[in-house]
């Protein structure tokens, strides 16, 4: 066996996708809907896409630019997928420093990134990650300055706290009865 599923095909597909666009791009989020779905609802659309009914593929449809919040949590927190969706995906950017240099990093948040963004050891990452209701998940990274598509890290595990958030969307909304006495 060890084929790549088709979770791994579309996050790889994204990222190289991410890499003709290049760095310093907004965050972007993609619906991920299975080929014989999309094609049931949307033939045109799937047609135009070179999808198939019979195919295991699954289709990234970009949802337009991310809401602005306080944070990347809160925005994914305010996001639920219909049914018909499969999973979904981010393509991020962000930028990491070496452990130990917190320390150095001002209180102020404007000057801490600030100082950030002009460490000599600062490493920018762009995270794409895919997730599915079935529990599947891959991730794929590529440093700046490893920009090849050659050196893409790939793997399930990569970035669990985002991939933790991402599948907190797919989850069914359930009614909040914390406000309801006991019954009976």
């Amino acid at each position: 066996m060890g084929g790549v599923t088709p979770l791994e095909e579309v996050v790889l597909d994204l990222e190289r996708h991410a890499g003709r666009i290049g760095w310093d791009a907004p965050p972007r989020l993609y619906a991920l809907v299975e080929s014989a779905e999309l094609c049931r609802r949307e033939p045109a659309l799937a047609e135009r896409l070179g999808l198939r009914e019979d195919s295991d593929a699954i289709a990234a449809l970009e949802q337009g630019e991310l809401p602005e919040a306080g944070s990347l949590e809160e925005t994914l927190a305010r996001i639920a997928w219909p049914e018909t969706v499969a999973g979904c995906a981010l393509v991020i950017e962000r930028m990491v420093l070496p452990p130990g240099v917190e320390e150095e990093m001002p209180e102020d948040e404007a000057a801490a990134l600030e100082w950030a963004a002009s460490h000599p050891q600062r490493e920018d990452v762009r995270m794409v990650v895919g997730v599915l209701r079935d529990g599947d998940r891959h991730s794929a990274l590529r440093l700046r300055r490893h920009d090849t598509d050659d050196e893409v890290l790939s793997g399930p595990d990569l970035v669990p706290a985002l991939a933790d958030a991402l599948a907190a969307t797919l989850e069914p909304d359930l009614p909040d009865m914390s406000d309801e006495g006991p019954r009976g």
